[in-house]
């Protein structure tokens, strides 16, 4: 089995901090997955550095509790940049009312860049 590419890995860094429990733990996965000036864009949002990420991230937590981000499909990246899809399944019944498609742009380290969202499906208002 061949090693994660860069990509990959920091996909899975990305879902790591977004999926993290407790604000210590997000802090620090925020960190790990995005460079000090690192971006977070989507319809919602639009937030630079660490800590603004890490207060988009609690707010989802606050809206959805019980729900947890997953990767769905696989990752697909090149020079830097990588797209793919998710979910938000919540743990009670396993119902996925938010997906999207995101797309990072990677810092020389491989922490990511940028982050550019989009919403496929959102509950209705």
């Amino acid at each position: 089995m061949a090693a994660p590419d860069v990509h990959t890995t920091a996909v899975a860094r990305y879902f790591e901090a977004w999926n993290a429990a407790d604000p210590e733990s997000v802090r620090k996965a925020v960190a790990a997955a995005w460079a000090e000036d690192g971006s977070y864009t989507d319809p919602l949002a639009d937030v630079t550095g660490h800590e603004a990420i890490a207060a988009v991230i609690a707010g989802a937590h606050a809206q959805f509790p019980g729900f947890a981000f997953r990767q769905t499909g696989e990752v697909d990246g090149h020079h830097g940049i990588a797209r793919f899809t998710w979910e938000l399944v919540s743990g009670a019944d396993g119902s996925a009312p938010v997906a999207g498609f995101d797309v990072i742009e990677l810092a020389e380290d491989g922490r990511i860049r940028s982050v550019y969202g989009f919403l496929d499906r959102v509950p209705p208002q």
